[in-house]
C-alpha cells in the first residue's frame, strides 16, 4: 500500500469533472506563459540583449570561478544560518511548551518578534548598530546572524507543530513506563516530531538562502555581490542576472527534490514499521 502524503491527507482526490477543469486551466496557463516568454524574448532581440558583447565573458573559466566563489559563500552562509536558526528555534519551541507561564510568555513574544520583523531590518541592525557598541564582526556574520534570527521563529513554530502532531497516547504510554518528561521528549516525542517537519525545515532553508541575497548591503562577497561586480565590469546587467537567477532556481529545485525524497523515505519507513 502506498503511504499517504501530506497532500493526500489535506486534499481530497479530484473527481473526473474537476480533473478535466484542472487540465483545461493547466493548458491555458501554459499557453499564456509561453506567449509571455515569446514576447519577452522578442523584446530582448529587438533591444539587442542577445548580442555577444553581453555574453562572451561567460565563456571564460575565470568568470565561473568568480561566480563559484560567491556561490560557495552564499551556501556556507545559508547552511550556517540554518543551523543557528534550528538551535534558536528549538530553544524557543521548548520555552513555549514549558509549564512556566513567564518562560512561555517570553518565548512566545520572541517568536512573534522574529517572525514579524523583516530580515532587512535585522541586517541593518547588525550592520549599523552593532559596530557602534564596539563589537566587530566580519561581513559573513553580519548577513548570517540576521538571517538566522529572522528564521528562528518560523522554525520554532514548525517544530512545535511537529511535537503537537505526535499522538498523545504515546506520551501516556511512556509516562506509564516511568520515563521522566525530559527523557520522554528526547526519546519518544522529538524523534517522531522531526520526521513530520523535515519538509518545512528544508523550505525554511530555501528562504534563508534567498535572504542571503541581502549580503550586498554589508559588502559580503556572495553570489549577488560578485554578480554586481561582473555587471559593473562588463555592463551586462540582464545576462548576469539571468544566469544568477538560473543558479538560484537550480539550487532551490534541488532542495525541494531533497525535501520530497526525505519525506517519502520517512513516510515509507514509518508505514513499513507500522505494518511490521
Amino acid at each position: 500500500m502506498k503511504p499517504l502524503s501530506i497532500r493526500d491527507m489535506l486534499y481530497e482526490e479530484p473527481g473526473p469533472k474537476m480533473r478535466r477543469q484542472i487540465g483545461i486551466y493547466t493548458i491555458l496557463a501554459f499557453l499564456l506563459l509561453a506567449a509571455l516568454i515569446v514576447a519577452v524574448i522578442r523584446q530582448f532581440v529587438i533591444t539587442g540583449q542577445f548580442d555577444s558583447r553581453y555574453w562572451y565573458f561567460f565563456g571564460r573559466a575565470t568568470t565561473w570561478r568568480f561566480l563559484g566563489q560567491g556561490l560557495l559563500t552564499t551556501i556556507t552562509s545559508a547552511l550556517a544560518g540554518s543551523v543557528i536558526a534550528f538551535i534558536l528555534g528549538f530553544l524557543l519551541m521548548r520555552g513555549k511548551l514549558r509549564r512556566n507561564k513567564l518562560l512561555r510568555s517570553i518565548s512566545t513574544m520572541l517568536i512573534e518578534f522574529t517572525r514579524g520583523v523583516p530580515t532587512l531590518l535585522f541586517i541593518y541592525f547588525f550592520f549599523l548598530v552593532i559596530p557602534q557598541t564596539g563589537i566587530k564582526m566580519s561581513a559573513f556574520w553580519k548577513i548570517t546572524l540576521p538571517c538566522a534570527i529572522s528564521a528562528c521563529g518560523v522554525v520554532a513554530e514548525a517544530l512545535r507543530s511537529g511535537v503537537n502532531a505526535v499522538p498523545w497516547g504515546q506520551t501516556e504510554a511512556a509516562l506509564s513506563l516511568g520515563l521522566t518528561e525530559t527523557r520522554l521528549f528526547y526519546k519518544v516525542v522529538f524523534p517522531q516530531a522531526i520526521r513530520f517537519v523535515i519538509p518545512s525545515l528544508i523550505a525554511e532553508l530555501v528562504i534563508v538562502l534567498k535572504d542571503t541575497t541581502f549580503a550586498s548591503i554589508v559588502t559580503c562577497a556572495d553570489l549577488m555581490q560578485n554578480a554586481k561586480v561582473l555587471i559593473s565590469n562588463y555592463d551586462a546587467m540582464l545576462s548576469v542576472y539571468l544566469v544568477v537567477a538560473v543558479i538560484y532556481i537550480l539550487i532551490n529545485y534541488l532542495l525541494n527534490k531533497l525535501s520530497d525524497r526525505l519525506a517519502f523515505r520517512l513516510r515509507t519507513g514509518t508505514a513499513e514499521r507500522n505494518a511490521a
